[in-house]
Parts: structure tokens; C-alpha cells; sequence
């Protein structure tokens, strides 16, 4: 892996200063000790007018694999041929990143024992990349630096020139500008964007690893417009510390907003107050709604259809008053986090027999979920394109048949009461739509007009006058009275 940083300048600010900025004498060829290999520091050139300092990692492929034994932590994830053959000492990769952060530490700190004041000052820089994945291609690579005032030169590498037909590979050859530019600030951006573009950790990202990214983004991070897919991706997508990182960022703006210290916006509650009570999450007050509704049925037997990760199930197994309680879900993934929520392999033999999960699709008719009292639909129909609903309508309504059924949508009239939410923007990214409250219930009515229910609706969460409630609840009751009264 190789990187160069370029400085030019005057014989009042010579650019050999940059010796002085990242501690290391232009005149030697210095080498590091890494965790997967040795880093190698040299200058090509260095005189008054310019000067270019050389960063080059070589990668020792056995330590590589020692340490990650090939796969889980430390393992490289990519490393798809074998593993000692692959790119990893070839293209910048988060182990550039991390020989970035142990080589010139002082330098990314801002700190220069030997000449104090020139840390603070701002520089023209050039960087070249020669080789960079780039999971996105080129317009990331944009997307990322160029918020950031660099100048962007992102050439997509081809993967044969003999062969331009084959098209374009997923790297491509980096150089950045700045006219004016902070060494520390340079090396910050590097340090956290070179494995946000590579999309993979090759090492255990562990929660320190939220300390490292808040202190290499601090000053920039918080109003990136990419903020979101730079913490995802550099925590190597891991939700809890990804939300740990976003909650965190979040209060750094409201201090540059408000013009105050982050502990004053965080410790913003006086202690008189910190026993007030705490609003109830939306999801507890949906779930508490369906309980109650369940309850008010006389259900004992439940399909949890689309069951997620088993909240609900769990909220359910508390109440003697549900005998069987069943969840489906299309994912293993969240069947597997299910049990291990509900901690099925230590559950006793009593309980453990009310309860079973299995894998089931909702767009085909089912002949495990009929016969049951009642079937619960929550937060399931707006994660399906609309073409799909007719065969859930079916294979819930038309099939299994269940006395009741309790369907809960969000609100989209809600949205403009959530001041994080951009307008015209959906709750979560897998929505296929949301629908206002005419919407849902003319879909509602319709249904249990074709298969013989009646319908009404509960609003779940705070009933605002203007625009409703954030989560609507239909409960269809099956009124056909042959078919009622053999249910």
C-alpha cells in the first residue's frame, strides 16, 4: 500500500517543514513495526520549494492470517481467493488507516514539540492514492472529500487496459488538493474515510472504536452530509455502535448550534427533574395496544406473522391468557435473534410449549398458520411492494382465516411531527410506502368487505387533532356466521 503527501513552499515557509509536522527527517528512510507488516516513511523529494513525504505499508500476508485466523476477528472478509493471495498489500485499506494513526500519531494530533506554531498553520496539500477500493466508485469518493474542500480526482481503475470491455474494477486512483489545509486535518480524513470507502474492517471493531472515529471527526463528522454512511461504515456496520456514535454526534451539533460545551446540552436536565418520568416508546405503546386488543378478543391461540425479532412474542409469553402463541418471519437472521431473545434452549418445558417460531412468506398460503384465534400483523404490510399486498390479503384473509386479525401501519400525516425526519422521507429505508389514515382505512374496509370481516380502527400513540396518531391499528373481526361460529 502506498500513500504520498505533497507540500510546496517559500523560503520564508520552506516546504521541508513537513519533516518537522510529521516528525520524521526528510534525509532518512525510516522504518515501523506494525500489527500486520512494516510501515517504511521516505521523501523522493524535499528541498525549499517542495517536498513529498512516502508512506509505504508492506503487508506480511501470514501475520495477516495468524491474527485473524482467517475469518471473524481480525479476519479479512474480502480476501476471496485464499488466504494468502488477495489485495491487501496492494490496495489502502483500513490497515493503511491504522499505520496512518501509529506512524505519524503527533502529526494527526496536531502537536510539534519542536516548532510549536506550525501545527495551526494552513498549507497547500496534495495526496495521491495509486490504488483505493471504492465500494461506490468514484462519486463516493466525491460524496465524501469534497464536502471536506478537497479537490477530487477519482480515475476508475480498468481491470485489464488490454481489455476495455470488461470494464471498470472497484478501485481507482486517488489524488486530493487543498490549497489551504491543516496537516492534521488532512490526516483525520484519511484515518476515517480510506476504510469507510474499502467497506471492510480488518480487525475486531470493538466500542473504543466510537471514541477513535468521534476523535478523528471532530470538526468535520457532525455536518457531513454523509454522516450517516461514514459511521455505518466505518463501525463496520454493528447497529448498536453505530446508534452509541449517532446519539453522540448529534449532541456535538446541538452544542455548535447552541454555542455551548457538549456537557451543558447532555447534563441539559436539572437534577430536580431527573425523576420525571420518561415518555413510553412508541414500539411499547404498539405492543401494549395489541395485548390489550387481544386481550378484548378472547384470543388464546396468536400468529405473530412477521415477527421480527420477537419482541412482541416475548411481551405476549408474560400473559398466562395466551396459550399458543406462534411467530413467522421470511428471515432465519431474525428467527435466530428471536430465540435467542426469548432464550427458547433454557426455557422451561411449560413454557417452551406455548411458544414456536418458524420460517414462513407471507406472499403464499400457508397451512401451518390456519386454525388459530387470532393473527397479528405489526409493522409488516408497508415493508411489501404494493403489487405483493393481494397475496398477503389472500394467504391472512382468503386462507388462514382467523377470527381476529390486528394490522398496524405508521401514519405517514404523522411524519412532520418527527423534527429529525426530512420531509418527503419515510420512517425506515425498507418501507415501500407509508399511507395516510383515508389510505389505510379504504385498504382496510376493502379487505374485510371481500372475506367477511368487519373492521374497526385504534389509534396507537398520541392522538394529534391536526394529523393523528404516528401508528394506526385495524382490527377485523371475522362476522361471516357460519364461519364465526365454527372459529
Amino acid at each position: 500500500m502506498f500513500l504520498t503527501i505533497t507540500t510546496t513552499g517559500t523560503p520564508e515557509r520552506p516546504a521541508t517543514d513537513l519533516g518537522y509536522l510529521l516528525h520524521k527527517h526528510p534525509e532518512k528512510a525510516q522504518a515501523f513495526s506494525t500489527s500486520y507488516g512494516t510501515a517504511h516513511v521516505l521523501y523522493p523529494e524535499a528541498d525549499a520549494e517542495r517536498c513529498t513525504a512516502a508512506l509505504l505499508l508492506e503487508v506480511d500476508a501470514v501475520a495477516l492470517v495468524r491474527r485473524g485466523k482467517g475469518k471473524g476477528r481480525g479476519g479479512a472478509p474480502d480476501a476471496a481467493l485464499a488466504q494468502y493471495v488477495n489485495d491487501r498489500p496492494y490496495a489502502a485499506s483500513s490497515l493503511l488507516a491504522v499505520a496512518l494513526s501509529g506512524v505519524f500519531s503527533s502529526a494527526m494530533k496536531g502537536v510539534c514539540n519542536a516548532r510549536p506554531e506550525l501545527p495551526a498553520v494552513p498549507r497547500p496539500l496534495r495526496i495521491e492514492v495509486p490504488a483505493l477500493p471504492a465500494r461506490g466508485g468514484p462519486g463516493l469518493v466525491r460524496r465524501l472529500f469534497e464536502p471536506l474542500g478537497w479537490t477530487v480526482t477519482a480515475e476508475p481503475v480498468p481491470l485489464d487496459a488490454e481489455f476495455p470491455q470488461w470494464g471498470d474494477s472497484r478501485y481507482v486512483r486517488l489524488e486530493l488538493e487543498s490549497a489551504d489545509r491543516t496537516l492534521a486535518e488532512a490526516l483525520r480524513h484519511l484515518y476515517v474515510l480510506l476504510p469507510v470507502l474499502d467497506d471492510a474492517k480488518h480487525y475486531w471493531v470493538a466500542p473504543d472504536e466510537v471514541d477513535k472515529l468521534l476523535r478523528a471527526g471532530e470538526g468535520w463528522l457532525p455536518g457531513h452530509p454523509e454522516q450517516k454512511l461514514i459511521t455505518s461504515r466505518y463501525l463496520a456496520r454493528r447497529w448498536s455502535l453505530t446508534r452509541a456514535a449517532t446519539e453522540r454526534l448529534e449532541l456535538v451539533r446541538l452544542a455548535e448550534t447552541d454555542d455551548s460545551e457538549v456537557e451543558e446540552i447532555d447534563n441539559a436536565v436539572g437534577a430536580e427533574t431527573e425523576t420525571e418520568e420518561r415518555p413510553t416508546p412508541l414500539a411499547v405503546q404498539r405492543r401494549d395496544a395489541i395485548t390489550a386488543a387481544l386481550k378484548a378478543s378472547g384470543a388464546a391461540r396468536v400468529l405473530d406473522l412477521g415477527c421480527g425479532q420477537g419482541q412482541l412474542v416475548q411481551t405476549l409469553l408474560k400473559d398466562p391468557a395466551f396459550t399458543e402463541i406462534v411467530g413467522m418471519d421470511v428471515s432465519m437472521r431474525a428467527l435466530t435473534i428471536a430465540s435467542r431473545r426469548l432464550k427458547l434452549d433454557r426455557m422451561g418445558e411449560r413454557q417452551a410449549a406455548r411458544v414456536k417460531l418458524f420460517q414462513g412468506s407471507l406472499a403464499y398460503t400457508d397451512q401451518r398458520i390456519k386454525g388459530y384465534d387470532a393473527a397479528v400483523l405489526s409493522e409488516v404490510i408497508e415493508h411489501l411492494d404494493l403489487p405483493r399486498l393481494p397475496a398477503l390479503e389472500y394467504a391472512v384473509f382468503g386462507s388462514a382465516r382467523p377470527r381476529t386479525v390486528l394490522v398496524t401501519t405508521p401514519n405517514v400525516e404523522y411524519n412532520v411531527r418527527w423534527e429529525s425526519l426530512p420531509a418527503g422521507q419515510v420512517r425506515h429505508g425498507d418501507h415501500r410506502f407509508e399511507w395516510t389514515r383515508a389510505e389505510f382505512r379504504a385498504w382496510a374496509e376493502a379487505v374485510a368487505e371481500r372475506h367477511g370481516y368487519g373492521a374497526e380502527f385504534v389509534p396507537v400513540g398520541p392522538d394529534d387533532p391536526e394529523v393523528g396518531p404516528p401508528t394506526q391499528m385495524a382490527v377485523f373481526t371475522l362476522t361471516t356466521p357460519k364461519e364465526a361460529k365454527a372459529a
